[in-house]
């Protein structure tokens, strides 16, 4: 197994969380994360059909130096070297989605190939004694699919209610601690279908309003198969969000600031927890309301176990009149290579907000956190300075909020390894382990050791 790593002294103090902070819990779990399309490979393998990422890939212009996802980490094929890395971490459990086109063939066939590779994995993390908290769809959806309409196609709920019904039957019975239907419903809705950033790559606000529309119908469709084939493990959904601020105390610099929170977080949260949409979010896209029929957001609106939210940085927002915003970029401000604001303090603020507006929110997990940097290995070390402030810094976000009364669960550093990200190819590193994309050697960073002490040394404690 090429793996390098440190013989150096205990470094949990590098990204430790705060003495007495309740993540130090012993039911208190952490993990590491990654997603398929990013880190699997065997594109043309084992009946693997063509994803939409595939195709957008394929399509000149898409990607960062033309790059994609068919090799990636090489996962599938070194998937046991990868949860001995997990098991070297010490992490509680890991997050990682389900490939739709391995696992499910035109006809909604299963494909036995697709699904033993995922039963070998589970299997594999049930030795190791780590928790699987696995996702049915992290916007890897079949091509075939969107030749249909894609999650335009109001039929796509149903298919990817289908396909979480075979998944459950298949790979439940213990061996999965939770379950979450979709990561990142806005990423998948605004980003494919509104802004064209991802694949799909369409553009139109209207578009985005009715993908999301039929992605929460999807979700709110699987539960009752996720829940009746795999009764006693946990079942929810992810979002990523974010606090926006006022760039200014000015009543329209406020203003802004709401509408970009209604944007970027209650367009997701408000219909899974109030069964409505936010009315000020068709302000911002006058007459792109979707098309809701009678008892959709009942079905959107079915109680869930437990929430994830991926957090990254903030947003400085600025009016730029009658129900228009603008980000605002400042100089002289941490940032990483995704040229994102590091501002840890947006967590517990964001926490406690959802908190104070969401009356039955559900039990939280930090189900993504990490950040992109420039990292090399030199003398068979990665030293990520920036990355184990970062870590340590959220950490004790996280802690606060909880002090403040948050119900947080569970805490997972995106990402288990550098891989593919997205649009930006392979340039943008967010790995605790490093890989060498051209030889796949893997090498835990810095602040993958000192993830690994902390844990060794809260679990002797």
């Amino acid at each position: 197994m090429a793996l390098t790593t440190s013989t150096a002294a205990s470094l949990a103090d590098l990204v430790a969380p705060p003495a007495g902070s309740p993540m130090h819990q012993r039911d208190f779990l952490f993990g590491a994360g990654t997603s398929s399309y990013q880190i699997e490979g065997a594109a043309h393998e084992d009946g693997r059909l063509e994803s939409i990422w595939d195709r957008f890939c394929a399509t000149p212009g898409k990607v960062l130096r033309g790059e994609n996802g068919d090799v990636a980490c090489d996962h599938y094929h070194r998937f046991e070297e990868d949860l001995d890395i997990l098991q070297r971490l010490g992490v509680d459990a890991y997050r990682f989605s389900i490939a739709w086109p391995r696992v499910m063939g035109q006809a909604g066939q299963p494909n036995a190939k697709g699904i033993d590779f995922y039963k070998r994995l589970l299997d594999g993390l049930g030795q190791r004694g780590i928790k699987a908290f696995v996702t049915l769809y992290h916007w890897d959806l079949p091509q075939h699919l969107e030749d249909r309409g894609g999650w335009l196609n109001r039929d796509t709920a149903y298919r990817f209610a289908d396909y979480a019904d075979l998944m459950s039957r298949e790979l439940g019975g213990g061996r999965v601690a939770a379950w979450t239907t979709h990561n990142e419903p806005w990423c998948s809705a605004y980003l494919g279908y509104g802004d064209g950033h991802h694949a799909p790559g369409l553009k139109s606000h209207r578009w985005a309003a009715q993908a999301m529309h039929h992605l929460l119908l999807g979700h709110g469709l699987a539960l009752p198969a996720l829940r009746a084939n795999d009764p006693n493990a946990l079942h929810g959904i992810v979002a990523n969000c974010a606090p926006g601020y006022a760039d200014t105390d000015s009543a329209a610099d406020r203003d802004a600031a709401s509408l970009f929170e209604t944007f970027q977080n209650r367009w997701v949260l408000d219909p899974l927890l109030k069964g409505e949409y936010p009315a000020d979010l068709w302000r911002l896209w006058k007459g792109c309301e979707p098309l809701v029929l009678d008892g959709d957001m009942a079905v959107i609106q079915r109680p869930i176990d437990y929430l994830g939210i991926n957090f990254y940085s903030r947003a400085v927002l600025r009016s730029k009149g009658a129900d228009t915003i603008d980000w605002v970029r400042h100089d002289g401000v941490e940032r990483t290579t995704m040229d994102w604001e590091v501002y840890p303090q947006g967590l517990q603020d964001l926490f406690e907000a959802f908190k104070r507006d969401y009356p039955n929110l559900p039990p939280l997990y930090v189900t993504e956190n990490g950040m992109s940097s420039d990292d090399s290995v030199s003398a068979g070390e990665v030293d990520d300075v920036q990355r184990q402030s970062y870590i340590k810094r959220h950490f004790a976000a996280c802690s606060r909020a909880m002090n403040k009364g948050v119900d947080v669960r569970g805490y997972f550093i995106w990402s288990l390894m550098d891989n593919f990200e997205w649009a930006f190819g392979y340039e943008r590193r967010f790995g605790l382990v490093h890989v060498d994309f051209q030889t796949q050697q893997r090498t835990l960073k810095r602040s993958a050791l000192a993830y690994a002490d902390f844990l060794r040394e809260r679990a002797a404690g």
